[in-house]
């Protein structure tokens, strides 16, 4: 592994499901849908890009991008879980996504026999969108990924290397930072992505839109083994999950006991909630932290703006 920054921070940009859900009553947690903003070394790594990503572009704009003459290049990396539109929806209007000094690339699982690449162009098609994927001035790297590979993220370069874990010769390549990728097939449609980044011993595991098995999802488990950080979808309180208005078992979301133990059997060092039902208010936010520090302890409800140094 080459020298370099040896920090690694994790901010919450977007921490609700479904849709957004503005107003008095989500003050203290926010509304924004998935983004998770990574600070790994010199990398930028986005997890998903809901309209939690809209506030982080507009700070790039204004602290990093203050004219155009002085528009600096930047790259990042966004991975995506899948490409249902509470995940997506903030990309077109990330700013620095029309700037033609910005390259992203972006990796997500291949669902259903769509490509990644379709999905996002998809959801930006007209009538519905005014500005196409393929208009936008910034380089855009879109690749499926497979349950397989691995992303390896050099000190000295922004671009990022894949390899099959299995089949290429990867164990003298230079990086400071390794992503894995698991399938879930536990959320209609095809399943998400989990992903687990690590650098330095450090490692993040973010495991949205799942939902939990009986026993715990020991594949799951398996992957976030140590983990300093899970993320883990916590859209339900179990009451609502068992005996709600609205059955939702099978959606592909999970209650807050399901995150707690699944940090508990995977031994992580501490557990962040995310991807509130978008009906729930800052109280029962805080109910269901309290609820996942019963059974784990080291257990938080994240919330926008929050930010974890690992």
């Amino acid at each position: 592994m080459t020298a370099g920054s040896n920090k690694f921070t994790v901010r919450f940009r977007g921490v609700r499901g479904s849709h957004p859900s503005p107003g008095s009553g989500t003050v203290r947690y926010g509304g924004n849908t998935s983004c998770v903003e990574v600070r790994a070394g010199n990398h930028l790594i986005l997890l998903d890009a809901g309209t939690g990503i809209v506030s982080l572009g507009n700070e790039m704009m204004k602290n990093h991008l203050p004219s155009k003459s002085e528009r600096q290049l930047t790259t990042m990396t966004i991975l995506f879980s899948h490409t249902h539109h509470d995940h997506t929806q903030g990309f077109a209007f990330f700013k620095p996504a029309y700037l033609p000094t910005t390259t992203c690339y972006l990796y997500g699982p291949r669902l259903r026999d769509v490509e990644l690449e379709e999905g996002l162009a998809t959801a930006m098609l007209s009538p519905y969108f005014p500005v196409a994927l393929s208009e936008l001035s910034s380089v855009l790297n879109i690749r499926s990924l497979h349950e397989t590979e691995i992303i390896l993220l050099e000190d000295s370069c922004s671009e990022p290397k894949v390899f099959n874990y299995y089949r290429d010769n990867h164990s003298q390549v230079p990086f400071q930072v390794c992503v894995r990728v698991m399938h879930s097939l536990a959320h209609p449609n095809g399943g998400v992505f989990v992903y687990r980044i690590e650098m330095d011993g450090k490692s993040l595991v973010y495991a949205t839109d799942t939902e939990g098995y009986s026993g715990g999802d020991q594949k799951l488990i398996r992957f976030a083994k140590g983990a300093d950080l899970l993320i883990h979808d916590s859209q339900y309180m179990t009451d609502d999950y068992v005996h709600g208005d609205m059955v939702v078992q099978g959606y592909g979301h999970s209650t807050v006991d399901m995150a707690a133990e699944v940090a508990a059997q995977a031994g992580a060092k501490r557990l962040a909630l995310f991807h509130y039902d978008p009906l729930y208010d800052d109280s029962i936010i805080e109910r269901m932290e309290m609820k996942a520090q019963e059974i784990f302890k080291d257990s938080i409800a994240s919330h926008e703006g929050l930010e974890i140094e690992l």
